[in-house]
């Protein structure tokens, strides 16, 4: 039963192993992202006056539905469309051609995380569910004899973390199918009510938060909500005339995301994709060590038999 236990983990691994490292790899780069976004935070730094002068400026119509902020380049997103928008500088109100080269990757990035940046979002699925039974077909396999070679590394790394090689593709797809495990808001107030434009949503959030902690703003569900990064963590609020109201964490997300708790999180997102890389990485190699050797042995044979 073991022999077929680990049969089966090598194959569905080396099936799925280019798109898992490309998944592997670009959950890297992200994994840096809510770090510099909560280490460039500039207190105080981005009023609700200013964000309300550039909305004049460049939505004198009042079109726009979602306005985004990145902290690491002092530049807001002015959006219509949620995939399309002006970029303009903060500090001097002109619009910007593009962004910035580091958000322009960290957008690639991102599409190459979740779709392979060919609308492949189903094989980013499988690939997820094969990383979760690869996973589960090691932990099945019992705890091994760790040593000092290519195989012992191997199992180390994956035993050394296993906790963290669980729950990535977990919360992955619960990301995937959407399950938040939010918690019910209990007594909180309702969010339910008048709509409120997104300039009366920006002055709203910049009365009673710290607007330079803003990561989007805009329309979802009937009703605006804010992503602000408070504390190392990207929290929820739902916008009402009276004010805002925080909404159930969705962990998976968070979890997922690293946003939960600033530079720790980020770090732990780190450690469980270079992690995961390695795995796949000296999976591979033993796989094909072992193919060569058998070759070798086969060639060596039939020298043999012919001598």
């Amino acid at each position: 039963m073991k022999a077929r236990l680990l049969k089966l983990h090598r194959w569905i691994a080396l099936l799925f192993a280019l798109p898992l490292l490309l998944v592997v790899a670009s959950g890297l780069i992200l994994s840096f992202e809510p770090w510099l976004v909560v280490e460039s935070i500039g207190p105080k730094s981005l009023t609700s006056d200013r964000v309300t002068a550039l909305l004049g400026r460049h939505d004198p119509s009042g079109q726009a539905q979602m306005l985004a902020y990145r902290s690491y380049d002092r530049t807001v997103t002015i959006s219509i469309a949620r995939n399309a928008g002006k970029v303009v500088d903060v500090a001097t109100g002109e619009l910007l051609p593009a962004p910035s080269s580091l958000a322009m990757v960290l957008g690639l990035t991102r599409r190459l995380h979740e779709k392979l940046l060919i609308d492949a979002g189903w094989l980013v699925v499988s690939s997820t569910v094969a990383m979760l039974a690869v996973a589960i077909l090691g932990l099945l396999l019992g705890v091994p004899r760790v040593s000092n070679t290519l195989s012992g590394w191997h199992k180390g790394m994956a035993w050394g973390v296993l906790p963290l090689i669980l729950l990535s593709p977990l919360t992955g797809l619960c990301l995937a199918f959407g399950i938040t495990l939010a918690t019910p808001a209990g007594n909180a107030p309702s969010t339910r009510g008048p709509a409120v434009t997104l300039a009366e949503a920006v002055r709203v959030v910049g009365e009673r938060h710290d607007l330079s902690t803003l990561v989007w703003l805009r329309s979802l569900g009937g009703r605006m909500v804010a992503r602000l990064a408070e504390g190392g963590e990207y929290r929820l609020y739902a916008i009402t005339p009276q004010g805002t109201v925080a909404l159930p964490r969705n962990w998976p997300r968070l979890w997922h995301e690293g946003n939960f708790a600033g530079a720790w999180s980020a770090l732990m997102n780190v450690v469980t994709s270079i992690i995961l890389a390695g795995l796949i990485v000296t999976g591979t190699w033993m796989w094909a060590r072992r193919q060569l050797r058998r070759r070798t042995m086969r060639r060596v044979a039939a020298r043999l038999k012919a001598g």
